[in-house]
């Protein structure tokens, strides 16, 4: 594995790489990486000659109040599992690599119709970061394909979006969650959970699969199921910040569940937050 922190120098290894037409493919990271993330690399190497880890904290996705600071950095740690995963380059950039202009003085893109649903409601500035970011990660890697996990599920859709709508030639590929053993997705968060909070935890998942099931008995009301998991995080001492069940490519909420139809919820356990999607089946 070849790590690299500078614009310069991870082109100069790409570019020759994509005169021999080599297929690149980006996983974007913050770090703090998980089997979650290893899975993503995994899919990449199925589909490309060449896997690019990036490994950035971007700061114009955290407001003032938030973790940013906190944001666990076990940079060697990650290093050794990349490499141990195959990984042809790893790229480490500075802030003024992404950002050369400052993050005030800088090239924006919205998709207010997208980003201002779910988290985006109690969240305003998280959706321009992450397209602020991944758009500089694209511009810079110039990957073929680019792979999310769907446990971001709102930002994998908005993504989605802006590659089609700004017809970059990225095939964006979403991969499926990857959890622990008692159904609780992985996340890099999930480190600040003390050990009565991570089995609360637990109870997400528990949630919706509770709400599958009762999808599966013929319940269609939205307002049902949502009362059920309410519930159910409720006793679990969580803060719930959203329980939705959307259409999927909207993000619109549903009144009337139908197969393909998704759960979407973020909630706090403590002071972190955590957030978890399901497709009805």
């Amino acid at each position: 594995m070849q790590t690299v922190s500078t614009v310069k120098d991870l082109q100069a290894l790409l570019n020759p790489l994509k005169e021999k037409n080599k297929s690149i493919g980006l996983v974007p990271t913050m770090g703090a990486l998980h089997k979650g993330h290893l899975s993503l690399i995994q899919e990449a190497k199925k589909h490309c000659d060449i896997v690019v880890v990036s490994i950035f904290v971007n700061p114009t996705q955290f407001a003032p109040h938030e973790d940013l600071d906190q944001y666990p950095r076990p940079i060697e740690k990650d290093k050794l599992l990349l490499n141990d995963a195959n990984v042809d380059i790893l790229f480490t950039p500075t802030d003024i690599d992404i950002y050369p202009n400052g993050k005030i003085n800088t090239t924006q893109i919205e998709l207010p119709h997208l980003s201002t649903q779910l988290c985006g409601k109690t969240r305003p500035h998280f959706f321009k970061g992450v397209l602020m970011v991944v758009n500089r990660l694209f511009g810079i890697v110039q990957p073929t394909h680019a792979f999310f996990g769907e446990k971001d599920f709102q930002q994998l859709t908005v993504i989605t979006h802006m590659v089609s709508d700004l017809h970059m030639p990225i095939q964006v590929i979403g991969c499926p969650i990857i959890r622990e053993q008692d159904g609780l997705a992985m996340s890099s968060r999930n480190i600040y959970l003390s050990p009565q909070q991570r089995q609360n935890a637990q109870a997400i998942h528990h949630s919706m699969q509770t709400a599958k099931a009762q999808f599966a008995k013929g319940e269609t009301s939205a307002q049902s199921l949502i009362a059920t998991m309410s519930k159910i995080l409720t006793d679990a001492n969580f803060k719930i910040d959203y329980i939705q069940i959307i259409d999927p490519k909207t993000l619109a909420d549903v009144d009337q569940v139908q197969p393909g139809t998704r759960i979407a919820i973020a909630a706090y356990q403590g002071t972190t937050r955590l957030i978890d999607n399901t497709s009805l089946l």
